[in-house]
């Protein structure tokens, strides 16, 4: 492969790079899949990894790079880190099944590709329970992808208590977003709910998304102590500002570039950062109605029209995007003492600006 510049980490050389070698993996699956009569699995798979923004792998790529430099053979280190892409493709399939989602970047969610698979009234019950099991063999797939990258048994080894609380950390957070969803969570007060969000915030986003993949790339390069604090502060800081930006592409976002229908959050009655932001600011009228949209079955786009215009009016979208400004300097401000490489810095620099500055 060519390795990427550091002015360009998430080049379309490595964006195609990590797609080709999830996607050679997964062909090595072929056998089994045949052998099982489960083809069906592996064609969903293949649908799972095709696409997306490639972070997680590029935030573990440059991580390595921050502490170790440009690897001489960068191959093992690229499934690696590609293999976070079918632990992210497994949380996906869950997730949407969990919110109920008809798509994913403009196509069938999974669970809606199997039930096309069968007519019938049991179409859609098979559809969930064949999504489920696509999840667990993603993830599955994930750990056999990492332990067989062709790195050492010493880094492999090194990054094994890594990889395990990122994943720990964000199933712990996808269920507690789930409680919050229906209501299992403390909302007895602004504040227990604002604690809720800031947990899932940090827990199922930040920390999964940016700290832990950065953190496993610099384990894999050796990376001492200083640099390991540096990167998780920047890491949490950058992670949260990222989940802002989706949390305010999930109301306000362009379906032809999210690749979902706007206002997902207020079907799901997600009460996010924003969503809470907007409740707490706003008077009682708009608390009460925006309330009351939060979830509730068959909402019409008048109604989602309603929720944003309570959301701008409270000024609480501005709010979001003045944090996500503030967590994004405050992150590369946690960079700037750490002895790293400078190829790597510079490539950490500018996956933060990628990171939060989209519109998908």
């Amino acid at each position: 492969m060519l390795i990427p510049p550091a002015h360009d980490p998430m080049s379309s050389v490595f964006i195609s790079a990590v797609g080709r070698t999830l996607a050679e993996f997964l062909d090595e699956q072929a056998g089994l899949a045949d052998r099982t009569g489960a083809t069906a699995v592996l064609d969903a798979a293949h649908a799972c990894v095709a696409g997306g923004k490639r972070l997680r792998p590029a935030f573990c790529y440059w991580g390595y790079v921050a502490a170790a430099g440009r690897p001489i053979d960068p191959g093992p280190l690229l499934r690696a880190a590609a293999s976070l892409d079918l632990l992210h493709a497994s949380l996906l399939v869950h997730d949407d099944l969990l919110d109920g989602s008809d798509t994913r970047r403009g196509a069938p969610s999974a669970h809606r590709r199997f039930e096309a698979l069968l007519p019938g009234p049991r179409a859609a019950r098979f559809g969930e329970a064949a999504a489920i099991l696509l999840g667990d063999v993603l993830f599955s797939w994930s750990a056999e992808m990492f332990e067989n990258a062709g790195l050492s048994p010493e880094a492999v080894r090194r990054a094994a208590s890594v990889l395990a609380t990122m994943r720990s950390e964000v199933l712990l957070g996808q269920y507690l977003d789930v409680a919050a969803a229906f209501g299992a969570t403390d909302r007895s007060t602004p504040r227990a709910q604002a604690d809720t969000a800031e947990k899932v915030l940090e827990f199922k986003s930040a920390r999964y998304s940016v700290r832990r993949p950065a953190e496993l790339g610099a384990t894999l390069g050796e990376a001492p102590p200083g640099l390991l604090a540096a990167l998780g502060t920047y890491g949490s800081l950058l992670g949260r500002a990222f989940q802002l930006r989706d949390d305010i592409l999930g109301v306000f976002g362009d379906p032809e570039a999210t690749g979902k229908p706007a206002g997902d959050d207020i079907r799901e009655g997600k009460r996010t950062v924003l969503v809470l932001t907007a409740l707490e600011n706003g008077d009682a009228r708009q608390h009460d109605t925006l309330d009351s949209l939060l979830g509730t079955p068959g909402l019409t786009e008048e109604d989602l029209t309603t929720a944003r215009e309570i959301i701008e009016a409270t000024g609480a979208r501005n709010s979001c995007e003045e944090l996500i400004a503030r967590s994004t300097t405050d992150a590369l401000t946690a960079l700037e003492g750490a002895d790293m490489d400078a190829e790597g810095r510079s490539a950490l620099i500018t996956l933060a600006g990628l990171a939060t500055d989209r519109d998908r």
